[in-house]
């Protein structure tokens, strides 16, 4: 009887195999390719001891998604980036590139695999486990540093449930942080990112809580835990848009335990092919001694395109900005004014400069894209006088 089950068990494997096998050979060759390229020129100058810098970069980002097979698919993608024409004036400290020589352009030259995951969705639930790129709410404490040659990814879990319409649960495990310096600066880490989405009436509710911690065998915990809501209205012809948030910071090192606050208050209009928006920023200071901190944001997004405050100052930052854009040519600009204080000022540190920025970007037919974008940041009691400049040419599909 057992050697008749064990017949019968191999016939019936035998009769579905074929099937069985046609669907995932389907579900591996009916997917879809991708690519992305983007040639980039990048110029820092800077009022300090180092020489300017100059680079000219192409990044190649190039993946295959699978089609989906009983709610499983799969993506591997696979990134590049190289000097082009011998055009590589510039330092990358933490992989060894002409230290000290140069200003920093953080595009250094490497080939990784950018994304490698395995993918599960239904009814809403989706789950995702492997190398991904991973942003929550416009990338102000995850993000993936797109602008970056080497973008940010992670070696996560993530998890996202929408039990109803306008209603998104999301969890996420990080155990590698692989950010824009290689494999030379990825870091082991056991973070955990929670975030809830609501739609309501007057705009989208976010409650989210990042609790992160680099795996170095040290207590090194940074807690964050906000709310936000970031909505807009119609008064007549003109769009008003409008942006609050507000969270707490527990910083815990050794035995030095730090706190501080942000917040944000934005508003805008747009009418008659402009928009403009201003608001102010704060990152909390602790009795200048230690400033918020958002060690996974796509930070080149915030403060100012000269990157001057990658890293919050222990006194803090308000940043105070105004901007105005619209369409012109086909393409879209964007003018931005900063000004920069201490939050908890000292003697020394008070006023943190201004800066202005400036973008034109466009899209020629389906594939092919093109920008140019300048950062002028003015140095008052911090860092120094820097002026960024790019042009980049792109293609995607």
């Amino acid at each position: 009887m057992k050697k008749s089950a064990l017949t019968c068990a191999v016939l019936a494997l035998a009769g579905a195999g074929p099937t069985a096998a046609d669907a995932f050979i389907d579900a591996v060759t009916g997917g879809k390719a991708s690519g992305d390229f983007r040639l980039r020129y990048e110029d820092v100058s800077q009022d300090n001891a180092v020489k300017d810098a100059s680079a000219l970069t192409l990044r190649t980002h190039l993946g295959y998604e699978t089609a989906e097979l009983n709610g499983f698919s799969a993506k591997i993608e696979m990134e590049d980036v190289r000097i082009v024409a011998g055009q590589g004036d510039y330092t990358v400290g933490p992989t060894g590139y002409n230290p000290g020589e140069y200003s920093v352009i953080a595009d250094p030259e490497h080939t990784e695999l950018d994304q490698g995951y395995v993918q599960y969705k239904t009814d809403g639930f989706t789950a995702k486990l492997g190398r991904q790129v991973m942003t929550y709410d416009g990338h102000r404490f995850i993000g993936h540093v797109g602008w970056r040659q080497d973008r940010l990814t992670y070696d996560a879990l993530k998890l996202d449930y929408a039990p109803m319409k306008g209603v998104n649960l999301s969890y996420a495990y990080l155990d590698q942080r692989n950010g824009i310096f290689a494999e030379q600066a990825d870091v082991d880490s056991k973070d955990h990112l929670l975030n809830a989405a609501i739609d309501t009436p007057v705009g989208k509710l976010v409650v989210y809580s990042y609790m992160l911690e680099v795996d170095n065998g040290t207590d090194n915990v940074l807690d964050t835990t906000g709310v936000s809501l970031k909505g807009d209205t119609s008064l007549g012809e003109v769009k008003v848009m409008y942006a609050l948030e507000f969270a707490q910071q527990d910083a815990e090192q050794g035995t030095v335990d730090r706190e501080a606050d942000y917040s944000l208050l934005e508003l805008g209009a747009a009418a008659a092919g402009l928009t403009i928006k201003a608001g102010m920023e704060t990152l909390g200071s602790d009795d200048s001694l230690y400033g918020f901190s958002t060690p996974l944001a796509t930070l080149h997004k915030f403060n100012g395109w000269a990157d001057t405050f990658l890293a919050t100052p222990a006194v803090g930052l308000v940043d105070t900005y105004v901007s105005v854009g619209g369409k012109l040519l086909g393409g879209g600009w964007t003018v931005v004014h900063h000004q920069y204080d201490a939050d908890e000022e000292t003697t020394a540190l008070d006023k943190l400069g201004n800066e202005l920025n400036v973008v034109y970007a466009r899209k020629f037919g389906k594939y092919y894209n093109a920008g140019i974008k300048y950062a002028d940041y003015n140095a008052k009691d911090f860092s120094v006088d820097t002026e960024k400049l790019w042009v980049w040419v792109g293609l995607s599909f």
